[in-house]
């Protein structure tokens, strides 16, 4: 502890794997692979180096569903760098984190208040613990298709007409990089005696970064999600759940602990470890660098002609009180291809991977692992595909939110009686399972809505453009299933 901080220099996960690397201990444990002596294979893929530090939970190395030492070390340095009261070391993912934060506010019966853009795990929760949504339907900026923040006066006006709601669930910021006026929804919420709950996948960077929107636990929210394994660094799948001080830390251990697996990745812990560490000592230099990039690659894009990267310039104070410069999001419509053909054109042509396309955009995932020189080659891509490929955008879908109509709750939609239709007899019907493109995850049916005609001519051209679609029982989305 250094002047009544903790040293943010530690890592006790990655020391204490050092430690016992060092020992030497013969293994009569799980997992049976022994250091990767027994699957030489993989030893040979994964190195020596990370099979022999994956290991179970032993008292030298903590346990995390009931931390004591080196992991509980781990989180409260976690909590530290993040502002926050509590934190919470996830290896699900932060779909599960979202899911605890999720029952950890909610119970069935409860109404939660909430944006349909959300990611289907704040949807799966709901279908989890019988929680109610009141949606709050979003904006849409029609030139561009995208759904943007909530507005302060629909929070209002959801707050008056559902006053016996548990929570507000946000996201900051969305996919594109749209953020809400989190700082007065937080204290909208807590006025009306309920908590503010955030999904900052995308949003781990505001805690370390200058000059970019407000994080969650700045703002006051009583729990945020957030994705290390995005633009934190760590290793996929691992994430924080974070919570402010008037949670009860052992509560929401006791819900991590409902659905969280009880044999924890040291790989994904550490690589949490070490990736707050970084970001604790070095984070305000290195996003100072992908804003800077940023900057320059949305420039010039904007230069080519036809693709438009958006940027600060859509503020307007409410419904997009706030922007992630680090997110190169870039409508492509006005060159006459859909942004999922970008996407597949990128990667089958030029070797590039982004993040996603769907109809009208797509996103280059910028983080503090890019290099001048690739984003150069991603400028380069573009322009060429915009002189090699451009058409008419005549006739081309734009929107990529449709209004919902909720007619019964998602958990009794998921476990009701159902029966399986082609997927053009259904309209009228009640859907009773997900559909979605994935990336980025946010369901354009989800159970209990209503089938409307407009849903189903958006699924069909979606799958026509080659978005990559997800969610239902049958894989190829012939059929649904609805309710009988």
């Amino acid at each position: 502890m250094k002047n009544g901080k903790l040293d943010q220099s530690r890592a006790p996960i990655y020391e204490a794997l050092e430690r016992f690397r060092k020992m030497r201990v013969v293994p009569f444990d799980v997992p049976g692979h022994k250091r990767g002596r027994g699957n030489p294979e993989l030893t040979r893929f994964l190195g020596e180096q990370c099979v022999g530090v994956d290991v179970n939970s032993m008292k030298p190395l903590d346990n995390l569903c009931h931390p004591v030492s080196v992991i509980r070390e781990a989180e409260q340095l976690a909590a530290e760098a993040f502002g926050a009261a509590h934190a919470f070391l996830m290896v699900g993912g932060t779909t599960s984190s979202v899911q605890s934060m999720v029952l950890t506010a909610c119970k069935r019966g409860d109404e939660i208040i909430l944006p349909r853009n959300v990611h289907r795990s704040v949807i799966n929760a709901l279908v989890l613990c019988g929680a109610i949504p009141v949606y709050v339907n979003p904006e849409v900026d029609h030139r561009l298709g995208i759904s943007l923040g909530m507005k302060r006066e629909q929070v209002a006006k959801a707050i008056e007409e559902h006053p016996n709601a548990v929570a507000i669930l946000v996201n900051n910021p969305t996919y594109y990089g749209i953020c809400s006026d989190l700082k007065a929804i937080v204290e909208m919420a807590h006025k009306a005696g309920m908590l503010c709950l955030a999904d900052e996948a995308h949003g781990t960077h505001f805690y370390f970064g200058e000059n970019l929107p407000i994080s969650a636990m700045a703002a006051g929210a009583d729990m945020a999600s957030v994705s290390m394994h995005k633009s934190g660094g760590s290793l996929t799948q691992s994430s924080f759940l974070l919570a402010g001080p008037n949670m009860q830390e052992g509560y929401i251990r006791q819900i991590i602990n409902l659905t969280q697996t009880t044999s924890g990745s040291y790989l994904l812990m550490s690589s949490l470890d070490i990736s707050r560490r970084n970001l604790a000592l070095r984070g305000k230099e290195v996003f100072r660098k992908v804003c800077d990039i940023a900057a320059y690659v949305r420039e010039e894009v904007n230069q080519i002609g036809g693709y438009y990267a958006f940027g600060k310039e859509l503020i307007n104070g409410d419904s997009v009180y706030d922007f992630d410069p680090t997110k190169l999001s870039i409508h492509t419509l006005d060159i006459g291809l859909a942004g999922i053909e970008v996407y597949d054109t990128l990667r089958d042509d030029y070797d590039i991977q982004i993040e996603f396309g769907d109809l009208g955009n797509i996103l280059a995932y910028l983080s503090i692992g890019d290099r001048w020189r690739d984003v150069e080659r991603l400028v380069s891509a573009l322009a060429e595909i915009r002189r090699r490929y451009q058409k008419d955008p005549s006739g081309m879908l734009t929107q990529e939110y449709i209004d919902p109509e909720v007619v019964v709750s998602p958990q009794e939609a998921f476990y009701a009686d159902k029966e399986s239709l082609p997927l053009m007899e259904t309209e009228g019907r009640i859907c009773s399972e997900f559909v979605m493109c994935y990336p980025p995850g946010i369901p354009i049916l989800a159970p209990g809505e209503k089938i409307t005609g407009d849903i189903l001519r958006y699924i069909n051209y979606a799958k026509e453009k080659g978005c990559n679609m997800t969610g239902p029982a049958d894989p190829d989305i012939l059929c649904l299933n609805v309710l009988k």
